[in-house]
């Protein structure tokens, strides 16, 4: 359980405070760490007693020649859950150095403590990494669904419940943008501090969060009946918030849909990851971007480039010519998504009602075709999207 390279890091540093070499063995007596490096690698006969009795011995100079690789001092046992892992020793004169013994083992004991806990939650973090990563490709062609709930149950998660995926993309802006007092980070270096923010906000013993790719961190949100997807974009804006005003750097969210079942699990991600990438192409500027609002683009990205590029070159050609079409693609795509609403198409646009009007006589003009006719703004509207989605499937899916 005691390390070699922390028992040596405790002994050094120890030995330099207090001013006498400290030894630390491990449960077979060997010694593992010590101010005296040249110590290291030998046996210490005198803590082998003590391991057996977890009681601490002094030895003076006549009994510590007795033992094999004993020195003058005093031994105190180190106990981890009621068990001896190993000793430390101070060598000196009994009297001069029993002062410092509990003191020395109770630090130890300590640090033994945090770095069985550190190493726990490493390992913690990187098998709910890792079922993260197997629930995003399930396949249950390949990989049986009994056996990744065995395993979500063995780290303290019920897959059965219900859960929506949420998925945080975190970036270190360009030089150009972040702002200037702010140097370059590693995200190696703050993947920890990311997650301790997620985790603060999706803090229910059955949220699953975990760190998928450098710079991805991916959540199983547990989603209580009453919980409302509003509320959850709101949890996401403030983890980007705070992620955004730690040291610049820039992150977004996607949000997937409600999935109780493996395969719903692996939707919900993909989802989640979707309205990602969607949402940085029809809304880049928004931190958090929800798949309910992207399933008509989710589906134009499932049609192939071709389709994509016919469709806009039937409905939208005379359009795609003018000057000013990315105004006139906005005022369509506004007049669709707030239904064919006059008020409320301007209020999305944050202009005045009567350029609205203007506009739209503007492309019934060019198109030959009334806006109230729905079946052609919708064709419209569609061929908007795939103009605004831009590139092949390939750049929008992972």
């Amino acid at each position: 359980m005691l390390s070699p390279s922390l028992a040596q890091e405790i002994a050094g540093d120890t030995t330099a405070v207090i001013g006498f070499n400290v030894l630390i063995t491990d449960a077979e007596g060997m010694v593992i760490g010590s101010g005296d490096s040249s110590r290291v690698g030998s046996f210490h006969e005198a803590s082998v007693a003590v391991i057996r009795t977890q009681e601490p011995a002094t030895h003076n100079a006549s009994q510590a020649q007795l033992l094999r690789g004993v020195r003058p001092g005093v031994t105190l046992p180190l106990v981890s859950d009621g068990a001896s892992v190993g000793t430390v020793g101070i060598t000196g004169t009994p009297a001069q150095v029993r002062r410092f013994g509990l003191l020395v083992k109770r630090q130890t004991e300590i640090l033994l403590r945090e770095s069985v806990m550190l190493r726990s939650r490493l390992l913690a973090e990187r098998a709910a990494e890792k079922l993260v990563v197997d629930i995003a490709s399930y396949d249950p062609q390949v990989v049986e669904g009994e056996f990744l709930m065995f395993r979500a149950t063995e780290l303290g998660f019920d897959l059965r419940l219900p859960r929506v995926a949420v998925v945080f993309e975190v970036t270190v802006p360009d030089a150009g943008t972040r702002r200037p007092a702010v140097p370059g980070r590693n995200m190696t270096l703050v993947r920890s501090e990311l997650l301790r923010t997620v985790r603060e906000v999706f803090a229910d013993p059955q949220d699953i969060v975990a760190a998928t790719a450098p710079g991805w961190i991916g959540v199983l949100h547990r989603l209580p009946p009453s919980r409302e997807a509003g509320h959850l974009a709101e949890d996401c804006r403030r983890v980007t918030d705070v992620i955004a005003a730690q040291d610049g750097l820039a992150a977004r969210a996607g949000i997937g849909e409600r999935a109780a079942s493996l395969g719903g699990l692996r939707d919900t991600y993909q989802d989640a990851c979707e309205a990602l990438r969607l949402g940085a192409r029809v809304a880049g500027d928004a931190p958090v971007h929800l798949i309910t609002d992207l399933r008509v683009h989710q589906l134009l990205t499932a049609v192939g480039r071709p389709a994509r590029d016919r469709l806009i070159e039937r409905a939208a050609a005379d359009l795609r010519a003018q000057p000013d079409w990315p105004v006139l693609r906005d005022t369509i795509t506004a007049w669709c998504e707030n239904g064919f609403n006059l008020v409320r198409a301007s209020t999305a646009l944050h202009i005045h009602r009567n350029t609205v009007v203007y506009r739209m006589n503007k492309i019934e003009q060019i198109t030959g075709r009334p806006l109230r006719e729905h079946r052609t703004t919708m064709a419209l509207y569609l061929a908007c999207l795939a103009d605004r989605l831009g590139t092949g499937t390939a750049d929008l899916t992972a």
